[in-house]
Parts: C-alpha cells; sequence; structure tokens
C-alpha cells in the first residue's frame, strides 16, 4: 500500500495540480486497477536508473574516502559497540557544492529530478523492496552482529527486519540508507525543485524561499549532529527491514518532500513581514530542537558533571542488565529540556515542519501531510521509547517518571 500511496501523492501533484477531488474523480472514472497501473511509471528508465545509481556510488564513495574521527555508539544488548566515521558534515558539504557545481557548469540539471520524480519513485520502489528482501535473509543467515534474528514470521521479518547493525562490505547499512541516501536525498530535492521553479517562471517565490531555507536549516543541523542520531531508536532499536530502509529509500525522498514538490506550480509572494516571520519561527523551532538534543549529548559527554540553565544537571542513574547479566549504568536527565518533558524536543520539531509548509498557505491540504504524519510518528515514537525505557530501566524509569511527569506537552 505504501509504495502506491507514495506515487499516489506524486501523481495527484503533478497532474492534478494537487486536487484530490479530481484525483479521486480520475481514478472513478477508468477504475482502480487501469489508474493504479497509470500513475506507476515504468521502473527501468535508463537515464533515471543511471541517475540514482551514480547519486548511490557517489554517497558510497565519501562514506569511505572522506575523513572523521571514530565514533563510538552505545552498547547493545548483545555487548556490541557500533562504530562510524564521523564525516557527515563533510560529506552534506561536499554534496551539495557537488550538486550546484554540476549545474552550474551544466553537467546536470537538478530540474530533472522534479520533471523524473515519478520514474525515480517507481525505481526506487524496486530497488528497496528487493533490497529489503535481502537484509531480511542476510539477517538470519548472514548477521553481522549477535543482534539479530528471527521475529517468528517471515512477512514480520521483513517489515521490521532480522537485524540491528547489518553491514555488506563494510558499510553499515542504516548510516547509509537512513542518512546518506534519504537525507541527503531530501536536500537534494528541495534545491532541484528551487531551480526547477527558477528555470519555470524566471525567479524563486518568497514561499519557496522559506521553504527550502528552513529544510536546508535542519537538514544541515542533521549532519552536523549526525553522531547523535547514531544514538537514537531508528538507529538502536529499529531494525534494518522494510519500515526503516524503505522508508528511507522512498518514502523520505517522496513524502518529505512532496510540500516542496508542490510549491514549484504553485508561487506564492509572501509580504516581506510574513516571510521574515516564517524563516525566525522556524528558525527558532529548529535551534530549539537542537538544543534538546544538544543538552542530553553534552550531559551524556560529561557524566553528568554539566550545569544545565544556571543549575547542576538533575539526574538519575539507571541501571539494567545487558543480555550476557552484566549490570550497566546510565545517566537519566531531568533537568532543562528534559525536565519539562520527557519528549519535550519532539514539540519544536513538528513546530519547524509546520513553518515550512506553510508557506503554501491554505488553498490546498497536500502540503500538509507532513507535518500532520510527522505528529503521528512522533506521538507513537513517544510511547514506544517510554515503554522500552521502562522495560529496561524498570524502577529507575518510574523515578524519573515521577520527577518528569508530562510525556510530549509540559502540564
Amino acid at each position: 500500500i505504501t509504495p502506491i500511496f507514495c506515487l499516489s501523492f506524486w501523481y495527484c501533484c503533478k497532474v492534478h495540480k494537487g486536487s484530490f477531488i479530481e484525483f479521486v474523480k480520475e481514478a472513478y472514472n477508468i477504475g482502480l486497477i487501469s489508474f493504479v497501473l497509470k500513475l506507476w511509471p515504468t521502473p527501468f528508465n535508463l537515464k533515471v536508473v543511471k541517475m540514482i545509481g551514480l547519486y548511490m556510488l557517489f554517497e558510497l564513495t565519501l562514506i569511505r574516502l572522506v575523513p572523521g574521527k571514530l565514533f563510538r555508539a552505545t552498547v547493545t544488548p548483545s555487548g556490541h559497540v557500533p562504530i562510524y566515521k564521523a564525516n557527515g558534515i563533510q560529506c552534506y558539504t561536499i554534496t551539495i557544492v557537488t550538486l550546484l557545481l554540476l549545474y552550474r557548469y551544466k553537467l546536470f540539471d537538478p530540474s530533472d529530478i522534479y520533471d523524473n520524480m515519478g520514474e525515480i519513485l517507481s525505481s526506487l520502489n524496486l530497488f528497496a523492496l528487493i533490497f529489503c528482501l535481502i537484509l531480511t535473509l542476510k539477517g538470519l543467515y548472514f548477521p553481522s552482529t549477535k543482534d539479530s534474528g528471527t521475529n517468528g514470521n517471515l512477512i514480520i521479518d521483513y517489515f521490521w527486519g532480522t537485524e540491528l547493525y547489518p553491514r555488506i562490505f563494510g558499510w553499515d547499512v542504516k548510516q547509509f540508507t537512513n542518512c546518506r541516501f534519504g537525507m541527503m536525498f531530501w536536500q537534494i530535492a528541495v534545491i532541484s525543485y528551487a531551480i526547477k521553479q527558477y528555470e519555470a517562471i524566471g525567479f524563486v517565490s518568497s514561499s519557496m524561499l522559506v521553504s527550502v531555507v528552513l529544510q536546508t536549516v535542519y537538514i544541515a543541523k542533521f549532519f552536523w549532529w549526525e553522531t547523535g542520531y547514531f544514538c537514537s531508536m531508528d538507529i538502536q532499536h529499529d531494525r534494518a527491514g522494510y519500515y526503516i530502509c524503505w522508508g528511507c529509500l522512498v518514502w523520505v525522498p517522496s513524502m518529505y518532500t512532496i510540500h516542496t514538490y508542490y510549491l514549484v506550480e504553485h508561487p506564492i509572494n509572501l509580504s516581506i513581514p510574513t516571510t521574515l516571520f516564517f524563516i525566525l519561527a522556524g528558525v527558532f523551532c529548529i535551534w530549539c530542537n537542537y538544543d534538546c538534543d544538544r543538552q542530553r549529548q553534552d550531559f551524556r559527554n560529561s557524566g553528568g558533571r554539566i550545569k544545565i540553565w544556571g543549575k547542576p544537571a538533575v539526574q538519575i542513574e539507571g541501571k539494567y542488565k545487558i543480555e550476557s547479566g552484566e549490570e550497566k549504568t546510565s545517566l537519566i536527565l531531568a533537568s532543562g529540556w528534559w525536565g519539562l518533558a520527557r519528549h519535550f524536543h519532539y514539540i519544536p520539531e513538528v513546530g519547524a515542519s509546520f513553518f515550512w509548509c506553510v508557506p503554501a498557505l491554505f488553498e490546498n491540504p497536500l502540503p500538509y501531510f507532513y507535518p500532520v504524519y510527522l505528529s503521528l510518528l512522533l506521538i507513537d515514537r513517544a510511547w514506544r521509547d517510554d515503554a522500552r525505557c521502562a522495560d529496561k530501566y524498570k524502577t529507575y524509569w518510574d523515578k524519573y517518571c515521577e520527577k518528569v511527569p508530562y510525556k510530549l506537552i509540559p502540564g
């Protein structure tokens, strides 16, 4: 269903200018099966396959060759310590500069991404579906670490994954799919959509400018903080299956950029005060989200010996056991942003997404898919993370909940 869902949004935006009514009318008139076949382009467009292949090869090469310090992430239940090369911001910078140079010297027109988005999504769907099958079998028969195994059902294995930290030929799979393909493509796509609008109408509208600037700040922040992401739920607890890997290979390139795709043919000239307000409000939300993560990371790096908002950090020493039976200790921060609510950092993240979508104003609901989806995703993640931490830390988590009783929104 999700592959068709992505292509449906693209088709609605491209063919029906974002009108769901016209989209439904066409599906009703020609029949559902015929309509699905019509909106699903060929996955074998050689130009598109070449674009995707070269992009993947370029990013894989950067992961391997660009220097960076080694980063050791949190120990896993089996005792494994994942190690990454921390070169995210360098690779991000090289990628964007390369894209702009290719455009400047007419070696590649980024607007081709907009023009061929349907074929790109079709090809990525086919690749991702096959790749997830390979990952399922690899985790069952050739796992990279002990953090692997079956969920008891092959369909569930395919969806959730069979391996937590798969590596193929030395490349970490989730670092590639989540960060260097999905997040990097997000940045490339929104820049390409702005270039497409410029080529089409001779200027970049203020609505497009707001959307692209805020997303660029957010994505740059992500790669600046990439090592922090390596300690997040996506990496530490969600296995490499359809849910994560198909999502980063297809869902992120399509649904995370659909609002900017929509703006290409729907330019809106905002007033200067409105433009500045959207940008400043969005940047504040992004900073707030970053500062939450930075605060917790500095707290952990200092062993809890740090002042937060001018006062010594309030902390709880949480003890837990790994699979070998060895007891470990983690410090849980209960002050600063993390004293307001246990998952307060999700609030500014949703706020930021709203501000890079709201330049489309309110003529059409399509551009607001992402903030609505993100809200649902993060609410689910907050509940899952609470359940996981309660199971891991037992009574120590209960103590944290007593100190910080609110899950998302401070009371």
